[in-house]
């Protein structure tokens, strides 16, 4: 019997009737933070993080962090340049498609295992008893780089905007405004490490049919090249799964949450391109802005200097926010692996405040992040680096997770409350394939022919593979404490059913 299906049990003894189709809103919260806090303590953990969040709110996390208008704006220029309108639109329906199957895949694997850092518990379950330290151990690494060097990426295309309407391009100052300067590069990292550091203090608080071809690849991967601006605008939707543990009735509201949110921002997504790509000119005219943020000058023919200014401030905060709400997710996978002892310095930071919230994670994220933005300086396509760099681990973390479903625990994985049915398997497959071609393009070189300053470092997140398996291989079986919840939550001590219902007889009687 799974860690679910124990859970629901033990609510529905609590409060006779009570069943899991009905655990929506509207039940008594007490029963369903009860629930919700016997199955983790089944997972193998104590509730330490506050629960405050319901389907809103946690829908919201994911929504915020894909912010699918700023993604669209941040990477409009890449998708336009690889493979023009056509490949653009084209190439944003078909990642939709199969981002939706991912996510559906990946919610409800959420909704079987919901947890601070889901998506670390969830690739060390799907490997099953033989890889499940292997995966674990991996995935804790990639997405972990994953989600703090989108914080750094997010951080520098807030900057980009900022650069780009500070009269540089727009009121044609006497300033270098080429990525390929030095001089401008070193401005664009110090803005950049001052926004991050503010973004940090705030979790302190309480046409289509024309193609083009700008990279100098070959016309076919050109074209494949513009699902690194497509699958970037849709990629971190697990952020809904990191605040699991602080989400009421967590099984069914951060599975809803991670599909949902993806949906609605995929939809949203390609809304925007279309009117975007309606108001945009020609591929050269908006190339010919020469500015690092090509919007900016676009807003400016369109809506004149007073009108981009405003136009571009609520860009850069809201970009600003977004980051934010990233630290927040990525503070909270960080604290999870921390928790289970996989990185250095475990113990300081899974520590948690008073308040109920992971700050040494913060503080880590910041650091990592801060460290990553340093390439601007030596690189002069060290952003599109960034979101490549952003995007593989995570893409690659799904597709393991779906391989691990697949193929080694289609039967022992534990049951979800929030399911696919007979879609589960196809999906599994499908996202394995899907996810396995976003890695790809993410990897490739984005100019060509390829020389040292255009060369894409996001390859380099194969040296956080090494480190991973280093780490999994040196580090002793006993000090994983995820090992309590891996070893199969069937096997798990059933007491905690006792204290909600006071008897554990109902529990074991269900199995």
């Amino acid at each position: 019997m799974s860690s679910a299906e124990i859970s629901i049990v033990a609510a529905e003894d609590f409060e006779p009737g009570l069943n899991a189709s009905s655990h929506n809103e509207g039940t008594n919260p007490q029963v369903v933070e009860v629930a919700d806090d016997l199955q983790l303590k089944i997972i193998g953990y104590k509730p330490i993080l506050h629960r405050t969040y319901g389907l809103i709110e946690n829908f919201y996390t994911t929504f915020a962090a894909l912010y699918f208008v700023g993604g669209v704006r941040v990477t409009f220029s890449t998708g336009i340049a690889a493979g023009g309108n056509l490949a653009y639109w084209t190439s944003y329906l078909i990642t939709c498609v199969f981002t939706f199957i991912t996510a559906a895949v990946i919610a409800e694997i959420c909704s079987a295992l919901p947890a601070a850092g889901s998506i670390y518990l969830w690739a060390a379950e799907a490997g099953g008893p033989k890889y499940e330290r292997l995966f674990g151990f991996i995935v804790a690494w990639w997405s972990s780089t994953a989600w703090t060097t989108f914080c750094a990426s997010n951080t520098q295309a807030a900057v980009n905007y900022m650069l780009s309407i500070s009269e540089i391009t727009v009121f044609n100052l006497d300033f270098p405004a080429d990525s390929s300067s030095v001089r401008f590069r070193a401005v664009q990292w110090i803005c950049t490490e001052i926004f991050l550091a503010l973004a940090v203090l705030v979790n302190f608080l309480p046409s289509f049919m024309t193609t083009y071809n700008v990279t100098g690849a070959p016309d076919g991967w050109n074209w494949c090249l513009s699902y690194l601006a497509t699958a970037g605008i849709l990629i971190g939707f697990d952020a809904s799964g990191h605040v699991a543990e602080e989400t009421k009735n967590a099984s069914i509201n951060a599975a809803k949450g991670i599909f949902w949110s993806t949906v609605v921002s995929g939809i949203g997504g390609f809304l925007t391109i279309i009117l975007f790509l309606f108001c945009a000119p020609d591929a050269e005219t908006l190339f010919s802005f020469r500015s690092p943020q090509p919007f900016v000058p676009l807003y400016a023919v369109v809506l004149g200097q007073g009108g981009h200014i405003f136009m571009n401030v609520v860009c850069i905060i809201a970009l600003w926010f977004n980051t934010a709400i990233a630290i927040v997710a990525a503070s909270r996978l960080v604290f999870a692996i921390a928790r289970d002892g996989v990185p250095p310095f475990s113990n300081w930071v899974s520590r948690v405040s008073s308040e109920g919230q992971p700050r040494n994670a913060v503080l880590v994220i910041w650091g990592i992040s801060a460290s990553i933005t340093c390439t601007i300086l030596p690189s002069g396509v060290a952003f599109t680096s960034l979101i490549s760099a952003a995007g593989v681990p995570s893409a690659a973390a799904y597709g393991m997770i779906c391989f691990g479903c697949f193929f080694l625990t289609p039967r022992s994985f534990p049951e979800p409350r929030w399911g696919l049915g007979k879609l589960s398997r196809p999906f599994q497959f499908i996202s394995i394939f899907w996810n396995g071609l976003v890695v790809a393009v993410l990897f490739s070189p984005y100019e060509f022919p390829v020389t040292g300053e255009a060369l894409n470092y996001a390859p380099i997140m194969g040296g956080v593979t090494i480190f991973a398996i280093i780490s999994w291989w040196f580090t002793p079986t006993d000090a994983w404490l995820s090992k309590k919840h891996s070893s199969h939550s069937e096997e798990a001590d059933t007491s905690a059913g006792e204290e909600i219902t006071g008897d554990s007889k109902n529990v074991n009687a269900s199995r």
